[in-house]
């Protein structure tokens, strides 16, 4: 197992917390080598750990109180001890590389920016999330935490964007696109417009214009920044289409003796596709902008979203993707004063 430090996961947090976090984590040191801390109820984890025989292997941090998955972000006020509040005091003072919980969004993002704290310069931190597009995934920003923005603050969403693509996709100059209903400049709200005329000029940026919906998953862009409003619905609507397609999918060779056949035949290839649209695989989204390495796991994960959730924070973490996004933000700041 790794030296390095430990990933506190939120055992507490998700649809099927905590049997399904617990193994998760067990999976994530057994197979992936990661060392994790659970952070939650400690009687409750302790006997999940039992039924991996993994209660020597896994420590577990107290934290008596959790988070509902309906609480929005007010809970994370009145629930100062909560798993994912404790999970964060833990990277904030030194004791973890990474958060990753499968919680709540709202009250993630809450928690996070009151216990981790935006990065100076930061404006709002977003939710990142990667779209399974090829040959690299496709970055999709703001997923989610903030409905409404300023076109200062889609700038910035470049950034951190660029940031992550450079990091986890190994891309040197990533393309930012602006969502919106057309590719002319011209098109969309004022916000819209004016944040295409500021990424236009933004040093630091490669800005290639405006991306429209059916561009998300073409890989015409590396990054695309929106409003958390748009994003999230953006991200609900494909999560929905891609299990409508598979439902179909489904149905069509169960009901049809040569698509069955068929299906049989290329049964790797279907399985890998389902493989790369599942969004377990992707380890889940990422809060970028706090002073501390966060992955929202999909609430609904499994044992094996939860490993690879846990995967994600840990290669960020050692990344440096929080000094990444502050170069970035210092240099941008720097470059709009000598304007």
């Amino acid at each position: 197992m790794s030296d390095s430090k430990p990933i506190a996961l939120d055992a507490m947090g998700g649809d099927h917390a905590p049997h399904e976090i617990v193994a998760g984590a067990v999976h994530a040191v057994r197979e992936r080598g990661l060392p994790v801390v659970l952070v939650g109820s400690p009687r409750v984890l302790y006997e999940a750990l039992a039924d991996h025989d993994a209660t020597k292997e896994i420590p577990i941090v107290r934290a008596e109180e959790a988070l509902a998955m309906d609480e929005g972000a007010l809970a994370s006020l009145r629930r100062p001890r909560s798993s994912i509040a404790i999970a964060s005091h833990l990277v904030r003072r030194g004791d973890a590389c990474a958060v990753v919980s499968a919680g709540s969004t709202a009250g993630i993002v809450a928690t996070g920016r009151l216990r981790l704290k935006a990065q100076q310069g930061v404006l709002r931190p977003a939710i990142a999330v990667a779209l399974p597009t090829r040959p690299h995934p496709t970055l999709l920003l703001d997923a989610g935490a903030n409905a409404e923005v300023k076109p200062e603050m889609l700038v910035q969403f470049g950034h951190l964007g660029s940031a992550y693509a450079e990091l986890a996709f190994d891309i040197a100059r990533p393309r930012v696109g602006l969502l919106t209903i057309g590719s002319e400049a011209e098109k969309g709200t004022k916000l819209v417009k004016r944040a295409h005329e500021l990424l236009h000029a933004s040093a630091g940026i490669h800005f290639t214009g405006n991306v429209e919906g059916y561009d998300l998953l073409n890989g015409a862009s590396d990054v695309i920044v929106t409003d958390g409003f748009t994003g999230n619905v953006a991200l609900k609507t494909m999560e929905g289409a891609v299990r409508y397609a598979f439902q179909q999918l489904k149905e069509t060779i169960n009901d049809h003796p040569a698509a069955r056949l068929g299906a049989f035949l290329q049964r790797s290839r279907i399985r890998d596709l389902h493989r790369r649209l599942d969004a377990e695989a992707h380890g889940g989204a990422v809060l970028l902008g706090l002073n501390g390495t966060v992955v929202i796991a999909h609430g609904s994960s499994r044992a094996q979203g939860i490993s690879a959730a846990c995967r994600l924070a840990a290669d960020l973490a050692a990344g440096g993707i929080v000094t990444r996004i502050g170069e970035r933000v210092a240099a941008s700041q720097r470059s709009n004063k000598r304007r």
